[in-house]
């Protein structure tokens, strides 16, 4: 069991034989006379040995948690404990007993052998089943959190490997533009690649980096994009130093101002202003990226600033999964022209 469960199993079995004690010491209260730790010894003593069967029961068993999935195979298997309590229970919390009393300078005093076995053997019986389901079901909520966890780790793996391709292609298509005007720059851009990809290997495998971790990879794409519309764009950075210990999603900004190059500065000829920010709010991190020419699609059809495309989709989607609602991603209309697209994550450092 993880350590919440654990604990939440061992508050029940503490509860549950703080119940036992304090009845067994009302009762003895109502019908006996003498020393009051006689009750506490009864139920203390049950528990002792409860506690020590269990726990062997547990840890021989735990092999079997694989048939969670099957519940009558699972509860077959703790079945065949029954028989181990109806054999050792009784013995050893009596002789516990016992050997108090005897200590004491008392006799323990109880039914009759056979009797005593069946009516123990009944209540522990009872106990087990109970202490069984609740194991049960402690198990089996454990393995679904753990199953959804998997889960959601291999959608975001799948999301992030589905951006990185995306951001290759559009990578390797702008050198290939750039081999027929300037192989210089085309060779330039090349190897420009070649470090942004060389800091992609860096944070391979990677659901989150720190924020620098980033935006360097964003400054890597910047310059590639730059020598693709040379003179026709302007990248503006302004980032906050504490800023720094933020962790990101990895490449959660690329597909942002992709967006703004696909959309707006490919479709003009003029020069387009982007600003990249990124900057603390109380216990949350702002991440933006602003042109000054951009539409959105409610405002002009077919000019929307990246609402449909695989890397904002993508990246709703694993902001979704890294910090539910926690996280937001909006774009916004500015006027007039241009598209502010904001993404606030949670940040505490």
């Amino acid at each position: 069991m993880n350590r919440r469960a654990t604990l939440s199993l061992l508050a029940a079995w503490l509860l549950f034989w703080a119940m036992m004690v304090a009845t067994a010491v009302q009762d003895f209260l109502r019908h006996d006379s003498g020393p009051l730790w006689q009750p506490f010894l009864w139920e203390s003593s049950s528990m002792a040995v409860a506690t020590l069967l269990f726990t062997a029961q547990r840890l021989a068993t735990r092999r079997f948690d694989g048939m969670l999935a099957t519940p009558a195979r699972w509860l077959a298997r703790q079945a065949l404990w029954l028989p181990a309590w109806w054999v050792l229970f009784t013995p050893l919390a009596f002789g516990i007993r016992h050997a108090v009393y005897a200590m004491a300078g008392m006799t323990y005093e109880h039914e009759p052998w056979g009797q005593t076995f069946l009516y123990e053997n009944i209540k522990i019986s009872i106990f087990v089943v109970i202490f069984t389901l609740i194991a049960f079901g402690m198990l089996s909520f454990r393995a679904a959190e753990q199953a959804n966890a998997q889960l959601r780790t291999a959608q975001l793996h799948q999301l992030t490997q589905q951006m990185q391709p995306h951001f290759l292609f559009n990578a390797l298509n702008t050198i290939s533009s750039l081999m027929h005007s300037d192989v210089e720059r085309a060779d330039a851009t090349l190897v420009q690649l070649a470090d942004v990809l060389r800091a992609t290997l860096d944070v391979s495998g990677q659901q989150q980096a720190p924020l620098p971790t980033e935006l360097r990879l964003l400054r890597g794409y910047a310059r590639l994009m730059e020598e693709r519309f040379i003179d026709r764009v302007q990248i503006e950075w302004d980032i906050d130093a504490a800023c720094g210990e933020c962790l990101v999603p990895v490449m959660s900004m690329q597909p942002l101002l992709e967006n703004v190059f696909k959309h707006t500065v490919e479709r003009r000829r003029g020069v387009t202003k982007i600003a990249i920010s990124a900057k603390r709010d109380g216990g949350s991190l702002v991440l933006a990226v602003c042109d000054d020419a951009g539409m959105l699609a409610s405002h002009a059809a077919g000019s929307a600033t990246g609402g449909a495309g695989i890397g904002v989709s993508n990246l709703r989607e694993r902001l979704q999964a890294l910090y539910g609602e926690r996280a937001s991603l909006r774009l916004v209309q500015l006027e007039p022209a241009g598209v502010r697209a904001e993404m606030r994550l949670p940040c505490v450092s």
